[in-house]
């Protein structure tokens, strides 16, 4: 083996670390997320089973069977909730399902917000066809003679106050909705659109008309709105199902009377409803839509009612779905407010750009002057859930990416954003229950673990110290050392990417020390061949160092492939135990190149180390002492 090449200088690897430390505890103490105290700032993130947290039990439901969900979809929908609160990194959540129907959702720390983790997060893209009052009144307001949008001024356009059509009838209800925020792309600011007065309706005594819905309906539904007839009255059934446009209360004040049972329909008994029922009958109130169960217009194929700043909204079939576009992601737009920009499939933005194209140009006359925008052009619905997100007038056609334009900040444009992005869960949730859970057991299990590894470290010291006497102060300062850089980056993580500490993940780093300890082994029994074969302590250090590097190198990336693997396949907590794993590991290699291999570069210049009863080397050295007295004196006395 030809000797090492240059003069190795320690102080620049110790300069290194040195600064390695300092940047790290500069990110510990005044990084983003740093509150409180010194103390609390060393406090790292930790998990369910050492501080305990919060429970949320989901149950799987179908507002229109009420059939349990299939296996497949139950496991697809709990590996998405999964994705969803580990979105920001590694968060130690704990998904899993209970019988048929639960999906118990478990996260470190109490009372935290889980309310919309499991929403369907169904996007779809509607025109909206007609527009009326959402406010549920018994009586309509005086009809005016000509209805007006006088949208305020937003970020994309400032337009100017303009009339609208005229109504088809003398009477009709003023429908409101407040502009939105402007639309990238073509997409105008929603208008203040106000409802041209209906049609006139029909009677009391008018025969009902068939259901509003053409596609075929599920028994369940049929029997759930017999129900609903019988609570209502026949008398109500049959004025609602006559209508053909929104009442006009004011020209039939004893209709009011008649439709009035709706109102005090409960949200589950309106998402039955026919659509046009939903739309038509006044009394039934966006207060009433807006709290329909999820997934109540999940069917892209029918047509959907929704509300919008108090306007009630009917919205075509949807042509642009969730699962055309390919990407999501929470942006600053040009006015520095937060929108969620879309990327759409190949075949998705042809979607998009055809149903941009007849928005804009109304084909067929689709959307009723009492929907179109202030350019006279129709408006686009983007739909989340039973949720309108924004309303935008189509201004051209659109052949690029777009954007979902509201009252976001950063926290729900994220959300909206990865919720999009993981996909819409296969089935629908309802939250059963919500409590905090305490660690009393984790923490007994802590308490014993550390105590265990406290023993263990101190065994080790002790033997280290025995065994290689001066060597092992370098084996104590780099476990110290590689201790402290791990807390340093579990502070650090805990911050910026949600690794929580769990109790697997200190385990993993226990196993990392046996790795460590390995090396140290290693490198010491090389440095006593080299200097039983005939070299000094001084070049001997150099010489065993090169010869164990590659046998350290080898075991750490073994280690690190294995928790590399293992993250990878694994889930919850044992997800945990391979990040610890990986991460000791990481920094080990540090402290080895940057600490031990100078310090004992140091070490090996100083008369300590060439002190066989000192340095640990006391069975290399004497043997090689005898070997060098030999080599002087080769005459030996024969007996």
């Amino acid at each position: 083996m030809a000797p090492p090449q240059g003069q190795m200088r320690p102080g620049r690897q110790l300069a290194v670390l040195g600064l390695v430390f300092v940047v790290l505890y500069l990110l510990v103490f005044f990084s983003g997320g740093a509150k409180g105290g010194w103390q609390d700032r060393l406090e790292p993130r930790l998990g369910l089973d050492l501080i305990g947290g919060t429970r949320l039990t989901l149950e799987a439901t179908n507002s229109l069977d009420g059939k349990p969900p299939t296996a497949a979809n139950l496991e697809e929908a709990r590996q998405i909730i999964e994705s969803r609160v580990n979105a920001y990194g590694v968060a130690e959540a704990e998904v899993v399902t209970e019988g048929n129907r639960n999906i118990v959702i478990s996260l470190p720390g109490e009372n935290r917000d889980l309310t919309n983790v499991g929403n369907p997060a169904e996007l779809r893209f509607r025109k909206v066809l007609k527009a009326t009052d959402g406010s549920g009144a018994t009586a309509a307001p005086a009809p005016s003679p000509s209805a007006s949008a006088t949208p305020a001024p937003s970020g994309s356009a400032t337009p100017a106050p303009s009339g609208s059509a005229a109504p088809k009838a003398s009477g009709g209800a003023k429908a409101t909705a407040s502009p939105s925020a402007g639309g990238q792309g073509g997409m105008a600011p929603t208008p203040s659109a106000s409802a041209a007065a209906p049609t006139p309706s029909a009677s009391a005594s008018a025969a009902p008309a068939p259901s509003a819905s053409a596609e075929p309906v599920p028994q369940s539904i049929e029997q759930q709105r017999k129900a609903i007839e019988q609570k209502v009255g026949p008398a109500a059934w049959a004025a609602a199902s006559g209508l053909k446009a929104p009442a006009d209360l004011t020209s039939d004040p004893s209709l009011a009377e008649k439709l009035k049972p709706f109102s005090t329909l409960s949200p589950q008994e309106i998402a039955v409803l026919p659509v046009e029922m939903q739309f038509n009958v006044p009394t039934i109130s966006c207060a009433q839509l807006d709290t329909r169960p999820a997934a109540s217009i999940k069917d892209e194929k029918q047509k959907a009612v929704s509300c919008e700043a108090g306007a009630k909204y009917l919205l075509d079939v949807a042509k642009v779905l969730g699962t055309d576009v390919s990407d999501a992601n929470a942006v600053l737009d040009q006015t520095s407010s937060w929108v969620v920009s879309l990327k759409f499939t190949g075949k998705g933005q042809e979607k998009w750009t055809a149903l941009t194209r007849e928005s804009y140009n109304n084909e067929g006359q689709a959307c009723d002057q009492t929907a179109l925008g202030q350019d006279g052009k129709c408006r686009v619905a983007v739909v989340l859930d039973n949720e309108i997100v924004s309303s935008p007038e189509i201004q051209g056609v659109l052949t690029g990416d777009s954007q979902i334009t509201g009252s976001f900040n950063n926290k729900s444009a994220n959300a909206l954003a990865s919720q999009l992005r993981y996909g819409a869960l296969p089935v629908t949730f309802v939250p059963q229950e919500q409590q905090n859970v305490t660690a009393t057991l984790g923490s007994s299990h802590l308490q014993a673990g550390l105590l265990a590894a406290g023993i263990g470290m101190l065994l080790v010291i002790i033997y280290s110290f025995f065994y290689y006497r001066l060597l092992g102060s370098v084996i104590f300062l780099s476990l110290v050392l590689s201790g402290l850089l791990v807390f340093g980056a579990l502070v650090v993580l805990g911050r910026s990417i949600g690794f929580t500490l769990t109790l697997a993940g200190i385990a993993g780093m226990i196993v990392s020390l046996g790795v460590a300890a390995d090396s140290f082994v290693i490198y010491f029994e090389r440095l006593k061949d080299e200097i039983r074969e005939g070299r000094s302590p001084r070049s001997a250090v150099p010489r065993a160092w090169v010869r164990a590097r590659r046998t350290i190198i080898s075991a750490n990336a073994i280690t690190l492939m294995s928790a590399v693997v293992l993250y990878l396949v694994s889930v919850g907590a044992v997800k945990g135990f391979a990040f610890a794993l990986g991460l000791a590991t990481v920094l080990d290699l540090v402290v080895v190149f940057l600490f031990r291999h100078p310090i004992m570069t140091m070490f090996a210049r100083t008369r300590a180390f060439l002190s066989p009863r000192v340095s640990g080397l006391g069975r290399a050295l004497p043997a090689r002492s005898a070997e060098q007295g030999t080599a002087r004196n080769p005459r030996v006395k024969e007996a």
